[in-house]
């Protein structure tokens, strides 16, 4: 019968890349003690673009009774990043490239039974060229992150290395209201050296335990032969997962049994549910129009990095459940089991995927790590009820418009569909995708990552691209998989702009976006970006390094933004009231405008005690104007009823004479292009535009970043204009693109600037 050990306590960590730590005889003493999870980037990769990537070493003791002799022993990882190799007693036993899925090394023919084993574990967060993700607008956290478990099973078992799945797949052939038709594929390993006759069995309970389905199977195994069987079952009259409804799960209980003993046994929890993507009405769940009110989230924590435990994915989920989110885009990897787990018992339909984001390999074309990893996370979390959309790739064509990337997308969503038939792909193509370019019509369903009120335009422009968008490819199923702004609490204003980084700007912007969207049944589904604030190392903006503070949470999730309480009063019906601006202590006005989030009816405002209106709310944002406040202390009271209780808020304000400059963000610019590279003071002085002609034979913005430093003097024009590119964190990215491309991302590439390049670089000839 299967044992798992885990094997997280008392391990002895080395920042050096010393070879000679597989050895038994390795000096511990030098090493530090720690226990997993673990990662060594925990404070410096979110705290400016220097961290540490490299290759360091864990060391652990373990040992294995006697008894176990005759068994097979695996070693399991559920996460480390991002290139990891095993060693048990100085010998090499596996090989891993990838940091965020599980896998298993049978280590059966190196374990000393009944004596100490030294196991050394080397992993690398070095970037390679033939592993996902090359670059990326988040930290590499390095490290032994997740578990590591000691895995005994007797030599005739579900099979562990089918890409560190469970062996056990539950295929929803069809399902109706009526009935759940299923059939139970098992991958059945025989590592004896003779033939082996075991029976398969599998029950099916529900929450009480109580059996709804029943059957088992002969199997015959030769010698060291793995074997697929499919067995069928039917649930009649299921009762079915239906999101946050009643996220009901069902228990199969599958186990293999020889003569009177029960050899191996896996207990799946599972849900039944059928759905659909409309291209006019959006999301269906088991029949019914479900909105996919939809939130992204990253897996790092403020000074832990991705080195966090069940207590913080359940605090995540708290937080997630209470905005009323009824989705979660998992970006941009495979998250921990644990948290897909917390989506199947909370009922969120998840979105996940790989990191095949934003740069293709150069030298790698076959996608082999890609295809490897899209793998890895179906295999594993294919039992999964939460799980309804496989994404292929983000923002890919940031690394230029290169056929093998085509062709590359187009292979891992047939993989996909290959793979898991029952389940719909999708991807998220960066904005400056053109609405009839065929990466639309790829995947079953499309995301768009568009920042419009932040890196360009204003917010209310996603109202005409969204209605344009469906005009022109009616049949395209459109989602929003990215949006949002910058928001840092220090930063306040009464008359909130775009970049300028503050609270109040970061909610004015969802209120409008989330206007829009409501507006639009169409859209299958819209993603915040980002729930949480995450590390980001290639990040310096607003004074804060290190971070992609757009998240409606703090990275240490000590505090929700006024935004978070805007969805809240539109998405949740646990009723509250929420005075926005409540960090925006020190005000210089006599007569502000007070706001509140609330999802009740009313509200009724109170100032210094004294009751002043009571106003219902448009799309749940109430708006109180030329509020007096007195020199001083201020108490601002907002109360409101709802269902026979009271719910209140308050906020205090004080009244001061001058404004208080530390409200003022240090840099007034923000997004893509200021992040990666200065804009001269006078690019976009008043000049007169002409128009040029700008032919082939030319140089011109036209041209990636990379064809213009290849050359002498184009790269002399780039360097007057835009600095030395060389030197930037993010070069790997910008060589691949094109200056035209970037000036589509921001306002900060005004036409001014790119008449004033253009006009040198079309003096050089190609």
């Amino acid at each position: 019968m299967r044992k798992t050990w885990n094997l997280n306590q008392g391990w002895k960590f080395s920042k050096e890349d010393d070879e000679g730590a597989i050895l038994a005889a390795y000096p511990n003493e030098n090493c530090e003690s720690v226990d997993l999870p673990h990662t060594w980037n925990a404070i410096d990769g979110a705290n400016g673009f220097e961290y540490f990537k490299g290759a360091c070493w864990y060391r652990k003791e373990f040992t294995v009774p006697s008894r176990e002799q005759g068994n097979t022993i695996f070693i399991e990882f559920h996460g480390s990043n991002s290139i990891t190799d095993v060693y048990v007693n100085a010998i090499h036993i596996g090989h891993h490239r990838g940091g965020y899925s599980i896998f298993r090394f049978d280590i059966t023919d190196v374990v000393k039974f009944g004596q100490t084993n030294v196991l050394a574990v080397k992993v690398d967060n070095t970037v390679y060229d033939d592993v996902y993700p090359q670059m990326a607008d988040f930290t590499f956290f390095g490290g032994i992150y997740r578990d590591v478990n000691l895995v005994i099973a007797n030599p005739v078992h579900f099979d562990l290395l089918d890409y560190g799945s469970q062996g056990i797949y539950i295929v929803q052939e069809d399902v109706t209201n009526e009935q759940a038709a299923l059939s139970i594929k098992a991958k059945i390993k025989n590592d004896r050296d003779e033939e082996k006759k075991v029976r398969l069995w599998v029950d099916l309970l529900d929450h009480r335990g109580e059996s709804v389905a029943y059957t088992a199977q002969e199997v015959v195994l030769a010698a060291g032969e793995t074997k697929e069987v499919a067995i069928p079952a039917v649930i009649n009259n299921p009762m079915l997962w239906n999101g946050r409804k009643n996220a009901y799960l069902y228990q199969a209980k599958v186990s293999l049994t020889s003569f009177n003993d029960t050899i191996d046994e896996v207990s799946i929890p599972f849900g039944v549910r059928y759905f659909r993507v409309d291209p006019e009405q959006g999301f269906f769940l088991n029949g019914e129009h479900l909105p996919l009110h939809g939130v992204s989230r990253h897996q790092d924590r403020k000074d832990m990095g991705w080195a966090i435990t069940k207590r913080e994915h359940q605090e995540d989920m708290e937080l997630i459940k209470e905005i009323g989110a009824t989705s979660i885009r998992l970006a941009h990897y495979q998250h921990d089991q644990y948290f897909y787990d917390l989506c199947d018992q909370e009922g969120m339909v998840i979105w996940a995927e790989i990191p095949f984001i934003s740069v293709m390999s150069k030298t790698e074309l076959e996608g082999i790590n890609a295809k490897q990893q899209m793998i890895e996370l179906i295999r594993q979390n294919f039992n999964h009820p939460s799980i309804m959309l496989w994404g292929v790739q983000n923002e890919i064509q940031i690394g230029g418009d290169r056929p093998e990337v085509r062709r590359l997308v187009k292979e891992l969503h047939e993989l996909t569909k290959r793979e898991d038939p029952t389940r719909l792909t999708t991807m998220a193509n960066v904005s400056f995708v053109e609405m009839d370019d065929e990466y639309n019509y790829i995947t079953d369903t499309i995301g768009y990552n568009h920042y419009f009120g932040w890196y360009g335009g204003k917010a209310e422009d996603f109202e005409g691209w969204l209605d344009r968008y469906h005009k022109k490819n009616p049949n395209v199923n459109l989602g929003i998989s990215e949006y949002g702004v910058e928001g840092i609490l220090q930063y306040h204003s009464n008359e909130p702009k775009v970049k300028d980084y503050t609270e109040e700007y970061h909610a004015l912007l969802h209120e409008k976006v989330w206007n829009i969207f409501a507006k639009r049944p169409y859209l299958w589904g819209t993603y915040v970006w980002n729930m949480f604030d995450f590390g980001a190392n290639i990040r310096n903006e607003g004074g804060v390094k290190g971070r992609n503070n757009k998240g409606l949470v703090t990275y240490d999730r000590k505090i929700k933004k006024d935004a978070f309480y805007l969805y809240k009063a539109n998405w949740s019906d646990r009723k509250f009231v929420h005075i926005a601006g409540k960090r925006f202590v020190d005000r210089p006005d006599s007569d502000i405008n007070v706001k509140l989030y609330s999802n009740c009816d009313e509200v009724i405002l109170h100032v210094n005690g004294v009751e002043i209106a009571a106003k219902s709310g448009d799309n749940h944002i109430f708006m109180f104007e030329n509020i007096r406040l007195q020199d001083g202390l201020n108490e601002i009271k907002a109360v409101a009823k709802a269902d026979g209780e009271i719910y209140q808020d308050v906020a205090r304000w004080s009244k001061i004479a001058e404004p208080n400059l530390s409200y003022v963000a240090p840099e007034s610019k923000g997004g893509v292009v200021s992040n990666w590279f200065k804009v001269p003071e006078d690019a976009h002085d008043d000049i007169e535009v002409e128009e040029l002609e700008i032919t082939a034979d030319v140089y011109s913005t036209r041209d990636t970043i990379g064809a213009l430093m290849a050359n002498e003097q184009s790269n002399a024009v780039l360097k007057k204009f835009m600095g030395d590119l060389s030197e930037n964190p993010m070069f790997d990215m910008l060589k691949s693109l094109k200056i035209d491309m970037l000036a589509s991302l921001s306002d900060e590439l005004s036409d001014k600037f790119l008449y004033r390049l253009n006009k040198e670089l079309i003096q050089i000839k190609k």
